[in-house]
């Protein structure tokens, strides 16, 4: 290993400064006024689980807030259409534990949520979340553990939503899928067809 890896806690500790009370005390059990008013307005988020085969971070998105709250302790997240690898589905049934990241254009900060979760298939939960007549397939259904705000700073080094169009030149999913087949599937033609797809099985 061509670098030396911290191996301890008190060695990492001992490289840092001590969190102020800003960074302790933002944390909360439950939703409340302002971290509700936050994430209702997030459309986007990423949900991080972990599962016997590892780790998996998927985005995920709506046309409204990206969760729902049952109650002050509980949030629920439709799983709407996407490749049916399931990998966050999979994790979710064999360890529960979740960590979500919310997001909302414009703002550089975000409110990150850890909890444990459970997949329903519950007729009236789905029902909760019909859109167009379609259900989702099942519901995440998250128990709140602790949320907290994230300061801004990897946003605004980032220049997250002042940067403008950086996809310019970026390889499509199409480049990528031809690679990984050595071009049996992918391409040009995947794209060409890919956003009238996405346009119809959006939900």
């Amino acid at each position: 290993m061509p670098y030396q890896p911290i191996k301890d806690i008190a060695s990492l500790e001992a490289l840092y400064g001590t969190p102020g009370v800003a960074a302790t005390r933002k944390v909360a059990r439950r939703m409340t006024p302002t971290y509700r008013a936050w994430i209702m307005a997030s459309r986007l988020c990423v949900l991080t689980t972990v599962g016997a085969d590892g780790t998996d971070g998927s985005p995920r998105g709506d046309d409204g807030p990206v969760v729902m709250e049952l109650d002050p302790g509980t949030l629920a997240m439709p799983d709407w259409r996407g490749n049916n690898r399931m990998d966050s589905l999979r994790n979710i049934v064999s360890d529960g534990r979740v960590s979500l990241m919310f997001m909302v254009p414009g703002s550089n900060n975000v409110v990150r949520l850890n909890g444990t979760a459970v997949v329903s298939a519950d007729g009236a939960l789905r029902q909760k979340f019909a859109k167009a007549n379609r259900l989702p397939a099942t519901v995440i259904v998250i128990t709140i553990v602790e949320i907290y705000s994230q300061c801004a700073r990897a946003l605004m080094r980032a220049k997250t939503w002042d940067s403008g169009d950086q996809s310019i030149g970026l390889p499509t999913v199409g480049d990528m899928l031809a690679e990984m087949t050595n071009g049996e599937v992918g391409g040009a033609e995947y794209d060409r067809l890919w956003g009238p797809r996405a346009a119809i099985t959006m939900w």
